[in-house]
């Protein structure tokens, strides 16, 4: 493949200043938010679904691989070009197309922001769910490739629960329709596959998503712990309690630390950690709630719950829990954000063993997740430029992963798979489970060209599925 040719070909499509191939420019989309770097052939900036179709039918010719990117945001690798190729670049394709309000759908472009699309629903008195902590900067298309969560998945779920169809081009540049606004479409779920695939079954060009009324009332609490197994101990016995909050977040010492210097959101510097707890509803109802689960936290320990008085008090504790990831980059230059899940009931343990693996690796790993899930996101801190640091964070990454599997768990609630734990796939699945996954990749994409060399071990190539 002679990679000006292909470049040239793509300009056919979508026009020159739409196609790039200038070796900084091709450094610019050879990584994203994980901690490897692979250089494509050729950019490609998309307007429709039609120059998608192109721009595939391109890739086909030349045998090229293709990736769809948006904010490049992916924790994973799972938007690094690691066979070269073409990245197709979404971002352009932002367009909120419809807001049925009738039906509770709304229809919209990938390339849109997950932040963006939210703000435009709430005039409206609507709301999208699905809210990741990066949703400033992560499009729908991402969201949809990962099948993201957030803090409100607890409640409400993540987002398969609240995409219903999909326009998706496929490997070979055919396009299809999958679901619809019908809340239950006939026949094989194609949406549920397509949703978490981590394009690898093709390209998500228009999403049909469900949108609620935005709740009569919300009410924030901030519960306060001088010991991490007191906090994920109050987790378990709220949910025991019959009780669905929308949210239950939690973060420790040393990311409240990063966070309050960055931020200064008003957490306090000499507890342990701290739960975000959120309930919305009926006004009503919400006083009563909010009395219950102070008292289900005090008698687990916290030593102080807040209520967020006003709407400016309740957005400076979210812009502490969504600018969590960000801030600890004053503490080290980098980091691996493990993305393990576990039972509730496990929260305890595991986190007393991340601290063990901590002091084994002699790494700092803070930790801030979503707790109602049981979905962690330990921050493993490290400086990229020191390969032997890096060596150790890898390690350490794959024992806390293991941790999870072992008490129950699996190893990602919603940062996918990626290229970070291809390896970690056989801790949860045999060979032949890891071959019929590999076959239903290939029934999509024989030719092995959408995202290839993500989600399945090495020994597991695509082309070597009977």
């Amino acid at each position: 493949m002679r990679a000006s040719s292909l470049a040239e070909d793509l300009r056919q499509v979508v026009g020159k200043a739409n196609v790039l191939d200038s070796g900084v420019n091709l450094a610019l989309y050879g990584y994203d938010a994980y901690l490897e770097e692979r250089r494509p052939d050729a950019v490609a900036f998309v307007h429709s679904t039609d120059e998608v179709v192109g721009v595939v039918k391109v890739c086909n010719k030349w045998g090229a691989p293709f990736v769809a990117r948006g904010g490049g945001t992916n924790l994973s690798g799972g938007t690094i070009p690691v066979k070269g190729g073409v990245v197709i670049e979404m971002i352009r394709m932002n367009k909120l197309l419809e807001v049925d309000v009738a039906n509770l759908r709304a229809r919209v472009q990938p390339g849109m922001f997950n932040l963006e699309f939210g703000s435009a629903l709430a005039p409206l008195g609507y709301q999208y769910l699905p809210d990741p902590a990066s949703q400033k900067a992560a499009t729908l298309g991402g969201n949809v490739a990962e099948n993201s969560g957030g803090p409100h998945c607890f409640k409400y779920g993540v987002t398969t629960n609240h995409v219903l169809g999909m326009t998706v081009v496929l490997p070979d540049g055919e396009v299809a329709r999958l679901g619809g606004k019908a809340p239950d479409t006939p026949g094989y779920d194609l949406t549920g596959v397509f949703v978490g695939s981590e394009g690898t079954f093709g390209i998500c060009t228009e999403i049909v998503a469900k949108i609620v009324r935005v709740p009569e009332g919300v009410k924030t609490l901030l519960a306060i712990y001088d010991s991490i197994e007191e906090g994920s101990e109050t987790v378990s016995a709220i949910v025991a309690a019959g009780m669905v909050p929308a949210t239950l977040e939690m973060m420790d010492q040393l990311v409240i630390e990063a966070v309050e210097a960055s931020i200064k959101c008003g957490f306090p510097l000499d507890c342990a950690t701290v739960l975000i707890i959120e309930l919305d509803g009926l006004k009503d109802d919400l006083e009563q709630q909010a009395q219950a689960i102070t008292d289900i936290c005090k008698k687990h320990g916290a030593r102080e719950v807040r209520v967020a008085r006003n709407d400016a008090e309740r957005a400076a504790l979210w812009a502490g829990r969504r600018g969590a990831f960000g801030a600890v980059a004053r503490i080290t230059p980098s980091y691996l954000v493990c993305d393990g899940t576990v039972p509730r009931t496990a929260l305890p343990v595991v986190l007393r063993k991340v601290a063990e693996v901590s002091k084994k690796y002699d790494l700092k790993i803070p930790n801030v997740f979503h707790a109602g899930d049981g979905n962690l996101h330990p921050l493993i801190l490290f400086d990229w430029r020191d390969a032997e640091q890096k060596a150790r964070v890898m390690k350490a990454g794959m024992e806390i992963l293991e941790l999870c599997v072992q008490v129950g768990g699996t190893i990602s609630g919603e940062h996918g798979i990626g290229i970070e734990k291809m390896d970690a796939m056989r801790l949860c699945f045999t060979e032949e489970d890891i071959e019929a996954q590999v076959k239903v990749k290939r029934a999509f994409d024989p030719k092995d060209l959408s995202n290839p060399g993500k989600i399945f071990p090495v020994a597991q190539e695509v082309a070597h599925a009977g």
